[in-house]
């Protein structure tokens, strides 16, 4: 009589790694996404401006004279130092992301 062998289950190494070769293979066109798509400049150039503009820098002051309040309110220094980063990623935020998209392409 010959067995029947049972085929043996992957591991959660082997799993990770194909689901990565997987995603490598399907979003692998996908790389281009910043070059294509001008219908799409114009919007770009409107929250790029409103970012690094007069809204952006407003957004910014703001957080932080809410985190301030907020922390002389209570007594502690910790939503003025949310308030604060959070100024400064919105502040800095755009230029990261732009410099990493760009830098990709």
């Amino acid at each position: 009589m010959h067995s029947i062998r049972r085929p043996v289950p992957l591991s959660r190494k082997e799993l990770l790694f194909a689901a990565l070769l997987v995603a490598c293979l399907v979003y692998g066109g996908l790389s281009t996404a910043g070059t294509t798509g001008p219908e799409f400049a114009s919007l770009h150039a409107l929250l790029q401006g409103w970012a690094e503009g007069y809204l952006g820098r407003a957004l910014a002051i703001a957080a932080f004279l809410v985190g301030a309040a907020i922390g002389f309110a209570r007594g502690t220094a910790f939503p003025a130092l949310v308030g604060l980063v959070f100024a400064v990623v919105f502040a800095i935020g755009p230029g990261v992301i732009n410099g990493l998209i760009s830098g990709v392409i």
